[in-house]
C-alpha cells in the first residue's frame, strides 16, 4: 500500500497571487514558411531516421527537416 499523505488544518501564511504569465495556446505553435519538395535518399537513410524517430516518438521527416535546419544554420 502507498503512503497516504496525511494534510492538517494549519494555517499557510501569506500567500502570493501570481499573475497569469503563460503564454495563450495559439502562441504557442512556432509556424515556419516551409516549402514543400521532392527528394530521393537512400533506404538506408530512410530506415535510420524512421528507426531513431520510433525511440524519440516523433515523425523521420521531422527529424530529417531539424536536421537540415541545423546544417544550414552552422553555415551561414
Amino acid at each position: 500500500m502507498k503512503n497516504q499523505n496525511e494534510y492538517t488544518d494549519e494555517d499557510l501564511g501569506r500567500i502570493n497571487i501570481i499573475p497569469d504569465f503563460l503564454p495563450a495556446p495559439e502562441n504557442l505553435v512556432f509556424r515556419e514558411d516551409n516549402i514543400k519538395v521532392t527528394i530521393s535518399l537512400s533506404k538506408n537513410s530512410i530506415d535510420f531516421f524512421k528507426k531513431e524517430a520510433k525511440k524519440q516518438h516523433t515523425q523521420y521527416q521531422k527529424m530529417i527537416r531539424n536536421l537540415l535546419d541545423y546544417y544550414t544554420a552552422q553555415h551561414q
